[in-house]
């Protein structure tokens, strides 16, 4: 994957998280800066899910640890766990939302 790929998967990635937080049934805030989105939960914790451009991974920083993702056969998986992105979300976020929280993986 070169550079420009490898942006625009994660620009695609960001913004269906965004369309999909306005769906979930929690309460969560998020603010997207420089790509960098921050997920806000009404207990305080935040995910921070941000770019690492010379790696070509997906950070991802809960209020119990980071986890690195790479891509690999078309999905972002972590390189620690071996659980792809948004399954990863979904525990994440119901965890820190004390509610369960869904979000789909996009279909391509």
């Amino acid at each position: 994957m070169n550079d420009s790929q490898y942006h625009q998967l994660i620009d695609d990635l960001l913004i269906n998280l965004e369309e999909m937080l306005d769906d979930v049934e929690a309460d969560i805030d998020y603010e997207s800066a420089s790509s960098i989105l921050t997920l806000i939960f009404v207990n305080g914790s935040k995910i921070i899910i941000n770019k690492q451009p010379p790696l070509h991974q997906l950070w991802v920083a809960t209020k119990f640890n980071g986890h690195h993702f790479n891509y690999q056969d078309g999905l972002w998986i972590d390189e620690r766990t071996g659980v792809e992105f948004w399954q990863f979300m979904n525990d994440a976020a119901s965890k820190q939302a004390e509610v369960p929280v869904s979000f789909p993986r996009p279909t391509e």
